[in-house]
């Protein structure tokens, strides 16, 4: 396949692939070794040790805090609903702090709440990189994290000396695989492609999906990747460099949304009765048509479920796998993703 990428964002992009390869530690192996091996290099910072169990573990109503990017996106709404009813259902009580998409933010908010002495604490970063500092606060108070859907860099985690308990997300490669393999099937395995990305660089789910895409993608030796733009995970962005995306390359016919806030944003920025296919992650509560023919879609209010559900197992005597990965649903022209259905 030819791959023609334009500069700047896309190089930003490709380092961070380096960095993380086909992680799992922030993403999916599942299909193929490319993935496999990546997947070891960022789980490898997951579950070493002995787990810490702060005495706090032991109260009849264990407290567990949680940190989330926004509620903006419909992703955290219905992840914070799942937190606080498996919490309920497990004899825990929760804290849940909202970081509006500022590092910086979340960083001071789970510091307050590790005052509060926590028994452990979940954590959606709201970037990679920035979220091994957090991993080592909670590290030096002696509180394990399971990180959720935003995985560590782990590089950044080996330079802070810091380690988590848990990564649970999204099968993220493979998602990427499902939407190519939803491309090739729709349009033919030698259709003339010229694909556009509508995605986000800075984390690693993103990055990973991107990657399951192209990867597949490949198979069709008329594909071509003519640009990558960042979404930055909001639609009026998406909608933003969408426009500006398709202005610069006129020739673009499949654009690749990788969120589903991406998703919402590229089909805003098509004209009615455009030939553009948009496919991607899917966004919640939109109905898929001739233009959006096919998306996969997380649920992360079981994420959060499952998250409180890994941790009671633990104070219960288990031990947590260092990495734990979701299946994607598929949804296809005609159907609609439900509110908890979303990229």
């Amino acid at each position: 396949m030819k791959l023609r990428r334009t500069t700047g964002l896309v190089a930003s992009a490709l380092a961070a692939t380096v960095v993380l390869g086909a992680c799992s530690g922030a993403v999916d192996t599942g299909t193929g070794s490319s993935s496999t091996s990546a997947s070891d290099d960022a789980s490898a910072d997951a579950g070493s040790g002995d787990i810490p169990r702060p005495a706090a573990c032991d109260a009849d109503e264990p407290f567990i805090a949680v940190a989330l990017p926004n509620l903006t996106n419909p992703y955290y709404v219905a992840m914070k609903s799942g937190f606080e009813e498996a919490a309920a259902a497990n004899g825990m009580s929760v804290e849940i702090q909202i970081a509006d998409d500022d590092d910086a933010t979340q960083l001071s908010q789970v510091q307050s709440m590790l005052q509060k002495d926590p028994c452990a604490l979940a954590l959606n970063a709201v970037k990679s990189e920035p979220g091994a500092a957090i991993v080592k606060a909670a590290n030096d108070a002696g509180v394990p994290v399971f990180t959720v859907n935003v995985g560590i860099d782990p590089d950044a985690l080996a330079a802070q000396s810091a380690t988590i308990v848990q990564y649970l997300a999204a099968d993220n490669y493979t998602g990427g695989v499902q939407g190519a393999q939803m491309v090739l099937n729709d349009l033919g395995e030698d259709a003339e492609l010229k694909i556009g990305f509508v995605t986000e660089p800075d984390e690693t789910p993103t990055v990973i999906r991107d990657q399951g895409f192209e990867e597949t993608i490949a198979a069709n030796p008329n594909a071509e990747v003519v640009a990558k733009v960042d979404g930055n995970v909001k639609p009026d962005d998406s909608l933003t460099a969408t426009t500006e995306m398709l202005s610069g390359n006129p020739d673009i016919n499949v654009i690749w949304a990788s969120t589903g806030p991406a998703a919402y944003g590229a089909l805003q920025a098509l004209e009615p009765g455009s030939d553009v296919k948009v496919y991607g992650f899917c966004a919640a509560e939109t109905t898929l048509t001739d233009q959006y023919p096919g998306c996969v879609a997380q649920e992360p209010y079981v994420y959060g479920t499952k998250v409180i559900e890994q941790i009671r197992a633990w104070l219960d005597g288990g031990t947590p796998e260092a990495e734990v990965l979701e299946p994607l649903k598929e949804f296809v022209n005609g159907e609609t993703p439900g509110p908890g259905e979303v990229g």
